[in-house]
């Protein structure tokens, strides 16, 4: 289903491709984010069981500039695996950035598709082991039939990593959207209204929730493509938790892992015993909502997803043939934000949450290197004095804090 709405969307993404991106910038570093990191991938999606050898065949629907499917492609080529990466976007504008941004890199493993993801059951695409879908959505007049039409390509025992906007970290937001379209309602032409955005955003008033959030910099760096996303957009719909999960239960899918799921923990946000308890009895989906709730500050909800008749059976992380691995950052460079304490601490969009760390974690973290395996870190410190039970424990220790947080994960079978 298209209606009046689309035409103004098409016509934004032409002029303000977004997210604004300079195919030059590729030289000096890659775009790193969740969803769609090879290695979340592997463990989040497939619980580090589906070998790193198979062919990966991804959709990215929803392409835009190409962070996602730039991302993707150039993990895939780093590990040698023959799958490809299929872009799939409605904008020539967008995609012609996302082909540059692919040029630059040399990548040869991308599929360039013009085109709406309401299309996908009859363009002829697919199956595929993975669908990333970020920031569409929640832009089309009926999310379901979009998640229905990403359903149907999804190949048996494959996931999705989705985004969706939430409402309580958009607080703000929706008062200068409602602002802007009676001063430059929606039929006027891009370049119009954001020339009306723009005199706005300089005397908005103090009062203005928008000023108090710090969820947000597209409206002042990111450029005018930033900005018309952010409060030009002519369809923008949050979802709770809640709303998220019955989403996804039109079309069979479930969440397999909010990113992070240390953020939708309740009990990350409840030191008093008895509430934890409270919390604990409730459902899965009804503990996230109560995190999302308590803290009040999520703008999005990054999930991986998989049919609620598939669900996950990830790795055993004690398992000998277990091999631990960082996400992106290096053990050397994170065992450096470890307090005295022994406390790490993260920053959830300002919200701090420290976990608390064994004495034995920094020599752990600065042994995982991907290809070790636990039976091969017990050795490695058997051999530097400390006995196989305590690694076990301290390793233990290790992996529940730091899993919940995307920072240590397990690593897939390279076979």
């Amino acid at each position: 289903m298209t209606d009046s709405t689309d035409a103004q969307l098409a016509a934004q993404y032409e002029a303000y491709p977004y997210p604004a991106r300079d195919p030059k910038e590729e030289a000096k570093r890659l775009i790193i984010g969740s969803p769609s990191h090879l290695r979340e991938i592997d463990y989040w999606v497939f619980g580090a069981r589906r070998p790193q050898a198979q062919p990966l065949q991804a959709l990215v629907a929803g392409g835009g500039t190409g962070d996602g499917t730039i991302m993707l492609a150039t993990h895939l080529s780093r590990r040698g695996n023959a799958g490809r990466v299929t872009y799939l976007d409605r904008s020539l504008a967008a995609m012609r950035i996302a082909r540059a941004r692919a040029e630059a890199r040399n990548l040869t493993n991308i599929d360039w598709v013009q085109g709406s993801i309401l299309d996908l059951p009859t363009l002829g695409l697919g199956p595929f082991d993975y669908i990333d879908c970020c920031g569409v959505l929640h832009h089309l007049p009926e999310p379901a039939a979009g998640l229905a039409a990403l359903e149907v390509v999804l190949a048996p025992g494959g996931g999705m990593g989705l985004m969706v906007y939430a409402p309580h970290g958009r607080t703000g937001v929706y008062m200068v959207q409602d602002a802007l379209a009676l001063l430059a309602p929606p039929d006027q032409t891009p370049a119009a209204r954001i020339e009306v955005g723009k005199r706005v955003m300089r005397h908005l008033p103090e009062s203005n929730w928008l000023r108090f959030n710090r969820n947000f910099s597209d409206h002042i760096s990111g450029g005018d493509a930033g900005l018309y996303d952010l409060l030009l957009n002519p369809r923008d719909r949050a979802f709770t938790v809640s709303d998220f999960a019955a989403l996804l239960g039109t079309s069979g899918m479930a969440v397999a892992a909010f990113m992070e799921p240390m953020r939708y923990n309740p009990a990350t946000w409840l030191p008093d015993p008895k509430l934890r308890a409270r919390a604990a009895s409730l459902s899965a989906t009804a503990q996230a909502a109560l995190a999302e709730s308590l803290t009040g500050n999520m703008s999005v909800h990054i999930a991986y997803c998989r049919r609620a008749a598939e669900p996950v059976t990830r790795a055993d992380p004690m398992a000998d043939t277990a091999v631990p691995v960082m996400r992106e950052v290096p053990g050397s460079e994170l065992v450096k934000s470890i307090l005295p304490n022994g406390q790490l601490p993260f920053l959830f969009d300002g919200l701090r949450a420290p976990v608390s760390l064994p004495p034995q974690a920094p020599a752990i973290l600065q042994a995982i290197d991907g290809e070790r395996t636990v039976a091969d870190l017990a050795a490695f410190f058997a051999e530097r004095g400390m006995a196989a039970d305590k690694f076990r424990r301290a390793w233990a220790e290790v992996f529940a804090a730091l899993e919940p947080v995307n920072r240590v994960l397990l690593a897939a079978p390279k076979g």
